[in-house]
């Protein structure tokens, strides 16, 4: 029934995450509020480290991709894992430098990095940024000399794989924001470039293919891809780029539809193929770097509301109004994603009605989910949202004043605030 090990449902028949009864959650911290099972995020991670290690034989490392979810608590979870960090601006560094996250574990990506961020992270320390177009090669290469300093760079590279997912969220193909062509050999010219940059080097290539993908084969025709790209630069070259970074994009359960695949069943036919054209070219196996995020943090979390209204259209639909929406959650409107939606004191019993589930903002896209079905709520009832762990806080917003909601972890069954809830205050503690 449920999409995350890290849920049950309890004696009340009341939804649980880690243990924990969520309409008791509701009610301690107030709602909305976004619950993590901490536990399950930690086993996730391991479970990707302790896969990488074994069919890459301990030549690999796992970056946990901050944009899926950032703050002080993500941050110095990956570091006790042992992992690296995918970071993307200059407040995502700074979040993890403040964690304490050592700087050398941080990889800087992003399609347009600004002047003072790259400097900050040149200052930082940071173990590569991922270059992403020729002006942006030229800016590093002018701040390392102009500092005295070297800068370790990945190139971006979009392979040409249709990763069948959302229009969005595709990322590997020609048409596309992020990177450099291999079809129109923008890819190549800009390796030579690099290669002849004064105060960088080439430590890397880099590619991502796109989000909640449920099938191996791109991932393998990726590796194919790339790993091919190895052998071309070093034949053209003479150099042998020593790591390749195949991003992420692991699907993850939103709705019973979706059935994600068992993470060894990604990891073992992409580390054949990364070894098969290897032997194949006679090039070494290159230090192997994965990004996932979603898939760690985004099924070990519930958002919780509260119902304050419920509207019903006769013979058109039923609205539930919760306390949130768009504000802490804008995944149905950007894409129209799907989520399971529980009423949370009911989880065990079957649904009796089909419902829209209606945001606060003042928009009449602010929804979070359509045609759900869903035991009778009413107002007053505890709502949950499952699988809101991933780019649901990341890419909250303070739309109509709106404060961001409290973050909460349950770890060994105590449950903590790991980040507070905004203030009216704060929200205006930029304006002047």
């Amino acid at each position: 029934m449920f999409v995350s090990e890290s849920l049950n449902i309890n004696e009340q028949g009341h939804l649980t995450i880690g243990g924990l009864d969520t309409t008791a959650l509701a009610a301690e911290f107030g709602t909305p509020v976004i619950v993590y099972d901490w536990d399950g995020v930690r086993r996730n991670c391991r479970r990707f480290t302790e896969s990488i290690d074994r069919y890459y034989g301990g030549n690999g490392r796992v970056l946990y991709a901050s944009k899926a979810f950032c703050c002080l608590a993500s941050c110095r979870l990956a570091h006790e894992e042992n992992m690296g960090l995918d970071v993307v601006s200059g407040g995502e560094i700074y979040t993890a430098l403040a964690a304490g996250f050592p700087a050398d574990r941080l990889y800087f990506h992003g399609n347009n990095k600004s002047e003072q961020e790259l400097a900050y992270a040149l200052d930082a320390g940071v173990g590569a940024i991922v270059c992403d177009n020729p002006e942006e090669l030229a800016r590093i290469s002018r701040i390392a000399t102009e500092t005295g300093k070297t800068a370790r760079l990945f190139l971006r590279i979009k392979p040409g794989i249709d990763a069948h997912t959302h229009d969005f969220i595709r990322t590997g193909q020609i048409d596309s924001k992020f990177g450099f062509a291999l079809e129109t050999g923008e890819a190549m010219k800009q390796v030579k470039k690099t290669l002849a940059s004064p105060g960088v080097e080439l430590v890397g290539l880099h590619c991502h293919i796109g989000s909640q993908i449920f099938d191996t084969k791109p991932f393998v025709e990726a590796a194919s891809v790339m790993m091919g790209f190895i052998a071309d630069i070093r034949d053209e070259t003479g150099y042998v780029v020593p790591q390749l970074d195949l991003g992420g994009g692991f699907g993850i359960r939103y709705t019973e539809k979706d059935d994600p695949i068992p993470l060894d069943r990604y990891m073992e036919p992409v580390s054949d193929e990364v070894r098969r054209v290897a032997k194949e070219r006679s090039v070494p196996v290159p230090f192997i770097l994965l990004e996932p995020g979603r898939s760690i943090v985004g099924a070990e979390a519930v958002t919780l509301y509260t119902v304050g209204s419920v509207k019903e259209i006769p013979g058109v639909r039923t609205y539930v109004g919760i306390d949130g929406g768009m504000g802490d959650n804008p995944r149905y409107i950007l894409y129209q994603a799907g989520y399971t939606v529980l009423n949370a004191a009911k989880a065990g019993e079957p649904a009796d009605d089909v419902v829209t589930v209606a945001g606060k903002c003042c928009e009449s896209g602010d929804l979070i989910q359509e045609n759900a079905p869903i035991r009778r709520v009413e107002a007053g009832d505890v709502l949950a949202v499952l699988s809101t762990g991933a780019y649901c806080y990341s890419m909250a917003s303070n739309y109509n004043r709106i404060p961001r909601p409290a973050v909460v972890k349950v770890e060994g069954g105590q449950a903590s605030v790991i980040i507070r809830r905004e203030t009216p205050e704060q929200l205006i503690e930029n304006d002047v």
